[in-house]
């Protein structure tokens, strides 16, 4: 099974390396790695090139933001299943991508996701929150539960019916694109209780209280468009759920 791992970075040069390394490292046999850059200005393409032929597809040109990169690597993606890694979070061990690979030996199976970590920007051994995930139901979604999408990993099959993610979401069309994926689509999907991902803190939606208010309002929108009879109480719930993360020790 050909796993696409896709990478989209700007302006990434202190982080990069991490993620790149992260990958590399995997003992699944067949990984196509594509990093697609948004014409960086610090040395992330330095970075990058440095790898060579070890990173399978590279692009670095400007975009329209961070979901039109994502879609060019949809784009890209040849893989039997196709996940993404952004450029500040790291696989938790090399033994990832060959979990999710077992995991998609059953047939019927067409997402695997997990739980992160999420690590202090600075001191990545520094566990500042842990996102513990749990099996997905329908209607889950619409009462704020998500699975985090760094670790989501979906068969190329079915992101061709669900398509690209929408753009006219400027923070949240991860989220958008989960909605149509879990609660349109109703992907039969599995849940790995295991960390999969670190994640450093500071991602763009949740860089400050202006950008969290932004995302859980866009997530609304998303749920309104599809067909979905949630009130403003969704973003009070969706805010409650990240609480019980601070104090989860295991």
């Amino acid at each position: 099974m050909k796993i696409s791992v896709i990478t989209v970075c700007l302006n990434s040069a202190a982080t990069i390396r991490d993620t790149i390394e992260s990958v590399l490292a995997q003992d699944h046999p067949d990984i196509e790695y594509i990093i697609v850059d948004g014409a960086s200005r610090d040395g992330t393409m330095d970075i990058v090139r440095s790898y060579g032929d070890r990173i399978a597809k590279v692009v670095s040109e400007p975009d329209r933001g961070m979901y039109d990169s994502m879609n060019k690597g949809l784009r890209l993606a040849t893989g039997d299943v196709v996940g993404f890694l952004h450029s500040d979070d790291m696989l938790a061990r090399p033994t990832v991508l060959g979990t999710i690979a077992a995991a998609f030996e059953d047939p019927g199976i067409e997402c695997v996701y997990g739980d992160i970590d999420m690590v202090h920007a600075a001191d990545t051994a520094r566990v500042v929150r842990r996102w513990r995930s749990g099996p997905h139901r329908p209607g889950r979604l619409p009462r704020g539960w998500y699975p985090p999408h760094v670790t989501l990993y979906i068969r190329r099959l079915v992101l061709d019916e669900v398509g690209p993610f929408d753009e006219r979401y400027r923070i949240a069309a991860d989220m958008d694109h989960m909605v149509r994926l879990f609660e349109v689509r109703r992907v039969r999907s599995v849940h790995l209780p295991r960390v999969l991902v670190h994640m450093r803190t500071g991602g763009a939606s949740n860089r400050s209280l202006r950008n969290i208010w932004r995302a859980n309002v866009e997530t609304w929108r998303s749920l309104r468009s599809h067909g979905f009879r949630v009130g403003p109480w969704f973003i009070v719930f969706k805010l409650l759920r990240k609480v019980p993360q601070l104090f989860i020790r295991a």
